[in-house]
């Protein structure tokens, strides 16, 4: 019996289609590109419904991409036995996260909070989008949208042609060296081996650009870059006011249903750091922040362990420091600011 035309043209398609995926997914491999997973909204509200957990088994970080980087999940959750569930978004202010779990009368667990001031004392929209598109994500999320995100986490756990920042036709397309025009901005181009994502939501640097100091100058080009289109100044007189304002009314919230809440100054370094310390003095800042909300807080620079960690692109830590940053974090939340961990491994 004859196979039809037909039949014979659709196996032929499937082949080349085989083929063809096949062949791009060995290609990245053999080029040691692992696999990432779309930070979007879905894997933010995935992690979102988390947080009811018991304050004595789960820890809530939000805040921008240091706490993504800095913190390393598999280090804390092995010393405390306790779930680090992570809402920071890169290149955002935590206020918008922070007032979400404020207002939501079921949190009322563990909370640490990244101050990253440029960020999280900035008005600016794009530094506020993100979380809202997440929020209103968790808040909207459809039965329909649940079942495909179930289904992506398969494929994308598998497949490291479905990164959809930089293997996508639009992730391809932004590789293309178009300038941006004065009135047009596509938003920063961050080379791969600056971020890995994993589905805990944490932000890994390959061991190439540890390595590499031309991949690390191209990411402290961005940062020049962003740098130099930015008008707004450091928050001051009422508008630092009501900041605070704000963020202690947030915070009172949370513990007045029995949550606690401690907010953290991770580790920058070099021009990065020495600009921090200019536009956003410690006593002004974060030690205000302490003030006003009666909150513990932890500023890397009081501690010898980790206040010179040098940064591959002066704002994030390496993998090999975040596991040092973490050790000691987990250590001073025990010995000084009275937290209590059961270091029991953590069970699926």
């Amino acid at each position: 019996m004859q196979q039809s035309p037909l039949l014979k043209a659709a196996l032929f398609v499937l082949v080349v289609t085989v083929v063809s995926i096949g062949g791009w997914e060995l290609y990245l491999r053999s080029h040691n590109i692992t696999v990432d997973y779309d930070d979007a909204g879905a894997l933010w509200s995935n992690k979102r419904a988390m947080v009811y957990e018991p304050s004595d088994k789960a820890t809530v970080f939000i805040g921008s991409s240091r706490n993504k980087f800095d913190l390393d999940i598999a280090t804390w959750q092995k010393l405390t036995g306790n779930h680090a569930i992570q809402l920071a978004k890169e290149g955002s202010s935590p206020l918008p996260v922070l007032d979400n779990l404020a207002n939501d009368e079921k949190f009322k667990g563990r909370l640490i909070v990244d101050v990253t001031e440029i960020l999280f004392f900035s008005t600016a929209p794009q530094n506020l989008a993100q979380p809202r598109i997440c929020i209103d994500y968790f808040k909207n999320e459809t039965p329909a949208q649940l079942f495909s995100f179930k289904v992506n986490h398969l494929l994308e756990s598998k497949l490291v042609f479905l990164d959809k920042n930089y293997f996508s036709l639009n992730g391809l397309l932004n590789k293309l060296e178009i300038p941006d025009r004065p009135t047009v901005f596509e938003g920063p181009r961050f080379p791969i081996d600056f971020r890995r994502v994993n589905f805990e939501r944490q932000c890994v640097m390959t061991d190439l650009f540890v390595a590499d100091t031309n991949i690390q100058n191209k990411v402290k080009a961005v940062w020049g870059y962003l740098r130099s289109i930015s008008n707004e100044p450091p928050a001051n007189g009422q508008k630092l006011d009501s900041f605070m304002t704000t963020v202690k009314t947030d915070v009172a919230k949370i513990k007045a249903r029995g949550g606690q809440v401690l907010f953290v100054r991770t580790p920058s370094s070099g021009p990065f750091l020495m600009g921090e310390k200019m536009g956003f003095p410690r006593e002004k800042y974060f030690d205000r922040i302490l003030a006003e909300t009666n909150c513990p807080g932890i500023h890397f620079a009081d501690y010898p362990a980790v206040a010179n960690f040098q940064c591959p692109e002066f704002s994030h830590l390496k993998p090999a420091d975040a596991i040092v940053w973490t050790t000691n974090l987990v250590n001073i939340l025990e010995k000084e600011k009275g937290w209590t961990f059961s270091h029991q491994p953590i069970t699926e």
